[in-house]
């Protein structure tokens, strides 16, 4: 079994900055991509970053310039680095990867999510 677990959102001032963490865990093999999708109340859930087994990212157009999708392999955790935020980029944020096990069982996971409120 494996978990992905959000971290680092919370409230934030319109032109602030937050990093957000997923931290996976379980009997992980290797992660292949990871992304970052958001949801905000009414919205449909939105790709908003992903990155590659081999560091190749992409991002949507609305976030491109402002944030910064990363990871360390050697402790399976994948990073958004937020900057310039607006109040349109307030969702709950969802950590999702794909993941190959150590009995070679590979599968898609999510993340329960992380609020982002940018508001003053």
């Amino acid at each position: 079994q494996v978990q992905l677990v959000e971290s680092g959102g919370g409230l934030v001032q319109p032109g602030g900055s937050l990093r957000l963490s997923c931290a996976a865990s379980g009997s992980i093999l290797s992660i292949n991509t990871m992304g970052w999708y958001r949801q905000a109340p009414g919205k449909e859930r939105e790709l908003v970053a992903r990155i590659g087994s081999l560091g190749g990212t992409y991002y949507a157009d609305s976030v491109k310039g402002r944030f910064t999708i990363s990871r360390d392999n050697a402790n399976n955790t994948g990073y958004l680095q937020m900057n310039s935020l607006k109040p349109e980029d307030t969702a709950v944020y969802l950590c999702n990867a794909y993941v190959v096990t150590i009995s070679l069982r590979g599968m898609d996971y999510w993340g329960k999510g992380t609020l982002v409120t940018v508001s003053s």
